[in-house]
């Protein structure tokens, strides 16, 4: 089984070669069959090994595949080792799986582009760059693949590069990630440094009995997050994510829902050995996670386009699988990050079926009552948010709730972390079911001109797929206080470190109270429903009232608490101002007047050489006598 781990980034690769190199000779249809007949071989390859990885004992659930020697570096020698365990089986699936349906349904949404190709050549390179990212045992080889999603979101971002703002959109999400990445690499090096290896499966062996110091694990670790909080969009690097919403909308479903997002919580739970021997970088992750999943959930409630309202709340959700992450509870991050894959995915999906139908509109003010005219995408995305808001019964509803017990139980009772992620899951609610009654109810609000109507059946079978996960995707991990097993967990356990803090380990203490908590969330979740229903349905003038009583706080949510315009004033500018000094007044003053000045002697000097160079016979033949009787003035003169 593990000879066939190449075919799993081999076929995408071949996609993005067909439509990057042959594109001109097929039709947009043609190469959207290409890019999604290559993603499909790999979901089949996967699917297969992840059964043969059930069929074989706890204990030897791992195959790897050495293709060659990459880099032989004196010590340093890097293999292309490619590892497929019960994390990668995940990842694997999640990426292949809903990056299948968001193929599919671009063949739909961007028939009309011009570029489709090319669009397809990328989708199809994002998909093996995230792949060797997950497979990777190296940690050089998954960092090719960290930096290959960056490229490829870059150029899918600002895919409509004409215009200069979404141009201006993929640079900043470039630009911001390269931070991150420099944390990463430089860990990288200290890893190396200490343990003479850069292969995961090694140093997660070596490291919990290396006594390692608390000053070098602490930094290294918290290095390794930096690249995480880049990637991941968590404060204070989350800026370029909501930016993103400029590429096409299935892109934006790809970047949120199954590949770059989450390839930071997938660095982190992958590392666990080393994470749980640092306790204070356990906690600045759960801490982070904490602040950027309130701080999105409340900027969520007031944006009005309806790609933005998504783009925070992936943000606020990548922030619950941080704070797994952060109080030890990896396999609860890993099973959110599966869940929101499949919810997040429909959900962004079903917004472009909304501006697909609307004629391009992406404004929640200029739409309302189209459930009777967008039926299958209606039914859809309400499934995708009472999924993403908790509902019991949903995939959405096991995940979250098991983070919060975690949170919960890790710090042996009600804390900080844990009130945040509870407001925060009512704030979901409120802003989810706001989102949908501004879409679908209420008074028609669309210009003269537009006509709303239904997707195309290329684009509604994958919200119906997609739906259908978001409901059954949370029974993987049913805890035991429902009458579950938590399979997800117990498939997950070998390869995840136990943290001292970790509520996992003693999940089952306590049924009662787990179970409580689960109703309190769940009421949390109905209230703050409730009152979204009453604010944009039965008194939609409320809503405008709110925010005239509390201008502040509306200004702050609606303007995103202005850290746009806050790093612009104490960065960018600054860093602007300096580049301006140096380019003005050390590159054109200095450098360019010595360069000149080297120029202009050279000049002067050959102006006077030239004299002597005057190509006249005569000239020459005086010089000639001259020199002749210098010569001979000197001799007679002894």
């Amino acid at each position: 089984m593990a000879d066939t781990l190449y075919l799993l980034v081999l076929f995408p690769f071949i996609g993005f070669l067909v439509n990057g190199l042959g594109g001109r000779w097929l039709s947009g249809k043609q190469s959207g069959l290409v890019a999604s007949l290559a993603v499909a071989g790999s979901f089949l390859i996967g699917a297969q090994l992840f059964l043969g990885l059930l069929a074989r004992p706890e204990d030897n659930r791992r195959l790897v595949q050495t293709l060659f020697t990459w880099l032989p570096v004196g010590e340093l020698n890097i293999h292309v080792t490619y590892v497929f365990d019960p994390l990668a089986a995940i990842m694997v699936l999640v990426i292949t799986g809903v990056g299948l349906l968001i193929h599919i349904y671009s063949i739909g949404y961007m028939r009309d582009d011009p570029g489709i190709r090319r669009y397809f050549a990328y989708l199809n390179l994002f998909t093996f760059m995230m792949l060797n990212l997950v497979l990777s045992d190296s940690l050089v080889l998954l960092f090719m693949g960290w930096e290959g999603v960056g490229l490829c979101s870059y150029l899918l971002i600002g895919f409509w590069f004409s215009d200069a703002a979404k141009a201006r959109a993929g640079m900043k999400a470039f630009v911001v990630n390269r931070i991150g990445d420099a944390g990463f690499l430089i860990a990288m090096i200290m890893i190396f440094d200490r343990f003479g290896t850069l292969s995961m499966a090694d140093i997660s062996w070596l490291a919990p009995g290396a006594g390692i110091d608390t000053t070098f694990i602490t930094t290294v670790t918290l290095l390794m997050f930096v690249g995480a909080v880049g990637k991941s969009a968590q404060v204070p690097l989350y800026v370029w994510l909501p930016d993103a919403m400029a590429g096409p909308t299935p892109v934006s479903a790809l970047i949120h829902a199954a590949t770059m997002v989450t390839a930071g919580v997938y660095l982190v739970a992958r590392n666990s050995a080393l994470f749980a021997l640092a306790p204070i970088t356990m906690g600045i992750i759960a801490a982070i996670g904490t602040i950027t999943a309130l701080l999105a959930a409340i900027i969520a409630i007031t944006q009005t386009d309806i790609k933005k309202v998504l783009a925070y709340s992936t943000i606020s959700q990548l922030g619950y699988m941080f704070i797994a992450l952060g109080v030890g509870a990896f396999s609860a991050a890993i099973f959110h990050l599966m869940t929101h894959a499949f919810f997040k995915a429909l959900l962004f999906l079903g917004a472009g079926s909304v501006i697909h139908g609307m004629g391009d509109e992406q404004d929640l003010r200029k739409m309302g009552r189209l459930r009777q005219l967008m039926p299958t995408t209606f039914m859809t995305m309400t499934i995708g948010a009472l999924a993403i808001a908790g509902l019991p019964g949903l995939a959405g509803f096991f995940s979250k709730d098991e983070i919060l017990w975690s949170a919960f139980n890790s710090s042996g009772g009600i804390s900080w972390i844990w009130l945040v992620g509870l407001a925060t899951a009512g704030l979901t609610a409120f802003y989810m079911a706001r989102m949908l009654f501004l879409t679908f109810f209420g008074e028609r609000r669309w210009a003269e001109g537009v006509k709303p109507h239904e997707s195309p059946s290329v684009m509604t079978v994958p919200l119906i797929i997609l739906a259908f996960l978001s409901i059954v995707g949370g029974y993987a991990g049913v805890p035991e206080a429902l009458g579950g097993h938590n399979a997800l967990h117990h498939f997950l356990a070998p390869l995840m470190a136990t943290f001292q803090a970790s509520g996992e380990a003693s999940q089952a203490a306590n049924h009662p109270l787990e179970l409580l908590l689960m109703l309190l969330s769940t009421g949390v979740v109905l209230v703050a429903a409730y009152y979204a229903y009453r604010f944009f349905v039965q008194q939609p003038g409320l809503p405008e009232t709110a925010a005239g009583k509390f201008p502040q706080l509306y200004r702050l949510s609606n303007r995103r608490f202005y850290v746009d315009e806050i790093y612009a004033l104490l960065i960018i500018r600054p860093f602007r101002a300096l580049a301006d000094l140096l380019w003005k007044w050390i590159d054109v003053r200095i450098i360019d007047n010595l360069v000149n000045l080297a120029g202009r002697t050279t000049e002067r000097l050959g102006g006077a050489l030239r004299l002597m160079q005057s190509g006249l016979i005569q000239h020459y033949a005086s010089l000639l006598l001259l020199g002749v009787v210098f010569i001979l003035l000197a001799v007679a003169m002894g």
